[in-house]
């Protein structure tokens, strides 16, 4: 009984987690915010926490995604704070060999937007508010649409 207890545990779709933080492999970059990681022998998708790139049909979506292939594609990560958000994903705060958090370097570029709900970085939205100022990424175009927005002025999908 015991072990068919444990079999069930190991199947949920959790990612493991070996303590507040840990090194992952990111093997996959799918957008400037999700990626796909390897830790312990599995592939979790992650979302960047408190922070939204927008979406690669939008102005600077394939841009957000190239900056974070080449900060992060293919290299080890630490991995601290992986938690699900409302939406029922997963989000990790992913941090550079240096130290550096690839949230904040994406802000910073104007290849990001701060998440109004779920930021309390004061210095995040700091950063979002410089890069704002000068005009970078993003915040080159005169009225810029927040991914959040964008998606739910698309027409849903009927193929579901």
């Amino acid at each position: 009984m015991s072990h068919l207890c444990l079999g069930l545990i190991l199947a949920l779709p959790v990612p493991a987690v070996a303590g507040p933080e840990f090194v992952a492999r990111v093997i996959a970059v799918h957008e400037g915010d999700r990626l796909t990681i390897h830790h312990q022998g599995r592939k979790d998708m992650v979302y960047l926490a408190e922070v939204d790139c927008p979406e690669l049909k939008q102005p600077h979506g394939k841009q957000a995604k190239h900056a974070t292939a080449a900060y992060i594609g293919n290299r080890d990560v630490v991995v601290r704070n992986l938690t699900q958000d409302r939406q029922g994903r997963i989000t990790a705060e992913i941090i550079l060999q240096d130290g550096r958090l690839i949230a904040h370097e994406l802000v910073k570029e104007g290849l990001a937007w701060v998440q109004p709900r779920q930021a309390s970085d004061q210095t995040l939205k700091d950063m979002e508010e410089l890069a704002r100022a000068s005009g970078k990424g993003l915040w080159s175009e005169p009225n810029p649409t927040p991914p959040w927005k964008w998606k739910s002025t698309k027409p849903a999908r009927q193929d579901r």
